[in-house]
Parts: structure tokens; sequence; C-alpha cells
């Protein structure tokens, strides 16, 4: 299993938007991450950046299992209303280092 962070921008203004869409995700889109080997996915907000943590089988996997997944491509139509980048599908991994855990 992997961890991975990742780190996202919503566009000013969208933050009680944001959060709102993510009070109950569509019941499609969890079974699909679930599918792809997601075990967890938190996230959370200062100001307008947003920091997820993924636990997940094999992140380059699910990765390219989302990719074009009839549950995920209206919800990534839904997130690019909120922010700054669309979800990079292509690299298959996160560019946040992990520096650090208390043993």
């Amino acid at each position: 299993m992997e961890t991975v962070a990742l780190h996202t921008r919503l566009k000013p203004g969208k933050e009680t938007a944001y959060e709102a869409a993510h009070a109950r995700i569509p019941d499609e889109l969890d079974a699909a991450l679930r599918a792809a080997g997601v075990r967890s996915w938190r996230i959370w907000r200062s100001g307008l950046d947003l920091f997820h943590v993924v636990e997940v089988d094999d992140y380059a996997a699910m990765m390219r299992q989302m990719h074009g997944h009839p549950a995920d491509i209206p919800w990534q139509q839904k997130m690019d209303e909120f922010l700054d980048a669309p979800l990079d599908y292509d690299s298959g991994r996160s560019d946040t280092k992990f520096v650090w855990e208390l043993p």
C-alpha cells in the first residue's frame, strides 16, 4: 500500500462550494475509487490550499483506472469549476515529497 500526499489549490471564492460538493460524493464515484484500490482519501483546506492524503494499493494504477471512468468524468468536470488546475492523470505520481514522520 502507498500513502500519497497531493496539493491542489482552489479558485478564490470557491471554498464553500468545494466543501459542499464533498459533503457527500456520488455513490458511483465512491465505488469506483474503492475498486481502484483507494482505501482512504482525506482532504484538509488552509485558505485556498488543499492537502490530500491518499492511501491506495498502487497510486499510478489507480490514476490509470480512474482516467476516463464514467463515474469520474462528471466529478472532474465539477471539480474543474473549483480548482485552479485540472487533475494530472498522466504523471501517475504526486510531486509532493515525503520529508519526515514521527516514528
